[in-house]
């Protein structure tokens, strides 16, 4: 008889994972119209983000800030075209960079892209084992096109 395997899509951090994905996708429908319901879910999906520990999370939770980040931007540029190019810009390395690093972290066997060798990148070692440099460059990062989305509704697009 075959040996059963657990169901690692069941997993909790997986099963939170899964609703990130929901609440982000409930943020993209409302973004253009309901600022207060779009901000409650994209926060508190980019919020659980913390909450992670299987590889299939690892892979999932980068999609997902990805994309969240992406459908931003998106917006972004509706309320904003004249900075259009500047949000594509910034989009185009943001998901650039994060898939050359994972690719690059893959193709040399690392178990994850957060065990840095600090002969290879102090830069990245730092950000990746200083909690506080990760969390202040990742939430500054979301606290302006944030504030630039919140801005649209409560003082007109800039």
């Amino acid at each position: 008889m075959a040996e059963e395997r657990e169901n690692i899509f069941l997993f909790v951090p997986n099963l939170i994972g899964f609703g990130r994905v929901i609440l982000a996708i409930i943020s993209f429908y409302f973004m253009p119209t309901h600022c207060t319901l779009a901000c409650t879910c994209y926060i508190t999906s980019a919020l659980l983000d913390a909450f992670d520990g299987t590889k299939f999370g690892a892979m999932l939770d980068q999609l997902t800030d990805r994309s969240g980040t992406a459908c931003l931007m998106v917006t972004l540029a509706t309320f904003y075209p004249q900075w259009t190019f500047w949000l594509q810009l910034s989009l185009a390395i943001d998901i650039t960079c994060h898939w050359l690093y994972l690719h690059t972290v893959t193709l040399q066997g690392k178990t994850s892209h957060k065990f840095i060798d600090m002969s290879e990148n102090p830069i990245m070692h730092v950000y990746y084992t200083n909690k506080t440099v990760l969390f202040f460059m990742c939430a500054g990062n979301e606290a302006f096109y944030a504030a630039l989305y919140v801005m649209n509704f409560h003082t007109g697009p800039i």
